[in-house]
């Protein structure tokens, strides 16, 4: 696939992003650690919360990130926002309104995935980039879609059955379209999204085979605290 921008111009973007929404970088940090705190706390409640975060992160990146300023070097960006636009809509419709979205923080491989998932998003992501040269402003801070994405796909290793498979298309669909700046553009701390992405396909499987079938184990974790 062409990419019709340059390294220079898609670091430029995210420079000029940083530095005219600053301190939504740090705002946006605040509610991501809320909704991890959200998974300790009671049940429905902390559900809603979690995807009334998730909901505004991905419109938060649709409208300003994609429609703002990706549109000036890319015009796929109206199609991205809109796309991203579509997974914040769902989410608030799957986990706010309709409460289809229980959380708990849960032992296993699934647990442990979701921990090194978000941890990766919100540490190691960032300090990567700097290891690779890629100075504030421009780098790809939490907020813009490569780290959110992931950070999405780990919170949602947490969710306990029924889980509708649903809320995982977009975020796995951008792993894919997202890690190509991995290759192509030198943001190396983007093959992150590989890995997640590949989690969260495997959890998206999982969810729709099990839909219905909620064990023991899970009934308990969704209950309210």
């Amino acid at each position: 696939m062409n990419i019709p921008f340059g390294i220079v111009q898609f670091f430029d973007v995210f420079a000029r992003y940083n530095e005219n929404v600053w301190p939504m970088q740090v705002i946006l940090i605040v509610l991501a650690l809320a909704a991890v705190a959200s998974l300790y706390i009671r049940q429905p409640f902390g559900g809603r919360m979690i995807a009334a975060v998730l909901s505004l992160l991905w419109a938060w990146m649709g409208i300003v990130y994609h429609f703002v300023f990706f549109t000036a070097i890319n015009p796929a960006a109206w199609l991205f926002g809109a796309v991203f636009l579509a997974g914040a809509a769902w989410f608030a419709w799957t986990g706010v309104l309709n409460n289809r979205l229980r959380f708990s923080p849960r032992s296993g491989a699934r647990g442990w995935a979701g921990w090194i998932i978000i941890l990766f998003a919100l540490v190691v992501y960032p300090l990567l980039g700097l290891a690779f040269g890629h100075n504030y402003p421009a780098t790809p801070t939490f907020g813009l879609p490569c780290p959110t994405t992931i950070f999405t796909i780990g919170i949602l290793m947490f969710a306990v059955q029924p889980v509708p498979g649903s809320v995982f298309i977009v975020p796995v669909l951008w792993a894919a379209v997202g890690s190509m700046a991995a290759f192509k553009l030198g943001v190396f701390q983007d093959m992150g999204l590989l890995a997640a992405g590949l989690a969260g396909m495997i959890a998206a499987m999982t969810a729709s085979s099990r839909t219905g079938r909620t064990s023991p184990e899970e009934s308990l974790q969704s209950a309210p605290r």
